[in-house]
């Protein structure tokens, strides 16, 4: 048995110890990330010397918009080290390379998503990596359903803020200075220029844009009545299960960031349907030229 300063010493110990072993596993996680980036980044730069200035991520039913892209290369995700794969239908997996209205870009086509059991860090991963690549601005797609009564199936809405109940963060844990400061400030996630500018395009364009707050939950299940009235209650627009962790790691890493959501479903508690993975994709697709038009142009200006 252990008695006064006997036990205060043994604690301490002890303490000293866990405390030790923690930030040895911590300065392992550091140096891990860092690894895994360079290992990507290095299998890429093997492929393609070009640096990218805006990177793409086209979310469910938007993988199409990747034929405006004039290739350099098209790298499957499975020849990328440390890149996770995609598992949704409608998500190709491929990394596309090349240029769009003169620009030099980078495009994921698929994403990926937290309920395919993928950690926030590999969720994210690929944000890392073209930020590595050259990428100052992000533009960023989805698929989402409407919580605002104004808003119909196959409309476009810049996000122009969001709300994250998906229960995690990407940037839990330890962090790495040389990627981004511990408390990144959100009080901007969505460009406001680039928003603005994107306006501006819409309506020479007369194509409709809504602008709102998007909210993403974990899923894979859609929500039920009272979900979707709590959601409309907090102040959201429309709800999906993406985008969020990437934007917040784009942040992080001061990129400027703009986000675009195709709305699929209406969410309206008081006229629910079943919907089906078919028709989400069927209605994503019937707004794809409209939203492919804007970016193109978009990235034209930038």
């Amino acid at each position: 048995m252990l008695f006064g300063f006997d036990k205060l010493t043994y604690f301490a110990e002890k303490t000293e110890i866990f405390i030790s072993i923690k930030l040895n596993i911590m300065q392992h996680q550091l140096l891990e990330l860092r690894s895994h980036i360079a290992e990507a980044v290095a299998a890429i730069r093997l492929l393609t010397s070009s640096i990218p200035g805006v990177g793409i991520i086209l979310g469910t039913g938007l993988g199409r918009m990747a034929h405006e892209i004039s290739a350099e290369q098209v790298i499957p995700y499975e020849d990328i080290p440390h890149f996770p794969l995609s598992t949704v239908e409608s998500h190709t997996g491929k990394l596309i390379i090349g240029t769009l209205s003169g620009k030099t870009v980078v495009a994921m086509q698929g994403r990926f998503h937290y309920y395919e059991g993928y950690s926030m860090q590999q969720i994210t991963f690929p944000v890392r990596v073209m930020k590595e690549l050259g990428v100052e601005i992000l533009l960023v797609s989805n698929a989402c359903g409407a919580l605002n009564p104004l808003y119909r199936k196959a409309d476009i809405m810049l996000m122009d803020d969001h709300i994250k109940l998906i229960g995690d963060n990407p940037l839990i844990g330890a962090n790495d200075n040389t990627l981004g400061v511990r408390f990144p400030d959100m009080s901007e996630p969505y460009s406001q220029r680039l928003i603005a500018l994107a306006e501006a395009i819409a309506l020479e364009q007369s194509t409709k844009l809504q602008k709102g707050v998007y909210v993403a939950v974990s899923g894979p299940n859609l929500e039920t009545r009272a979900e979707y009235r709590f959601l409309r209650t907090i102040g959201a627009d429309v709800v999906g299960m993406s985008t969020i962790p990437e934007n917040i790691v784009a942040r992080h890493a001061a990129m400027e960031v703009l986000g675009l959501s195709i709305i699929t479903d209406e969410c309206f508690p008081d006229a629910l349907h079943p919907v089906s993975v078919a028709e989400i994709i069927e209605t994503a697709g019937k707004a794809e030229p409209l939203l492919t038009k804007l970016l193109v142009e978009l990235v034209k200006r930038l």
